[in-house]
């Protein structure tokens, strides 16, 4: 018991990955499968921050007496990933919009079947 409480927050990690992959996979409608990669990614996210941590590590300024920092590359790369996942979901969400304009429905199944009949 003191396993799962101790690493809760990989946990919630693991949970956030498989419900996000699990969206991706089932939805049919193009909008639910990006909010699904938001999740997925949103977990991809929470799981390097909490590897950059380190117990008892402070921020990486050079003061008396603190000898345990901890790295601050991983918060720098997911800033960095924050930005392209939003510039990701805004094109993905401008190609839903095209092919609802193109097919009339943003549903997979559908406009699958329209592309079929041409």
């Amino acid at each position: 018991m003191n396993f799962i409480l101790d690493y809760y927050n990989y946990w919630i990690v693991v949970l956030l990955m498989m419900m996000g992959f699990y969206i991706v996979i089932s939805a049919n409608n193009l909008v639910k499968q990006i909010v699904g990669l938001n999740i997925f990614q949103t977990s991809v996210f929470m799981l390097y921050i909490s590897m950059g941590k380190v117990n008892g590590g402070t921020a990486p300024i050079l003061v008396d007496g603190v000898t345990q920092y901890s790295n601050p590359l991983p918060h720098v790369l997911i800033l960095t990933a924050i930005v392209v996942g939003v510039a990701t979901t805004a094109v993905g969400l401008s190609l839903v919009i095209r092919i609802k304009r193109a097919y009339g429905t943003v549903e997979e199944n559908e406009f699958g079947k329209k592309d079929d009949a041409l």
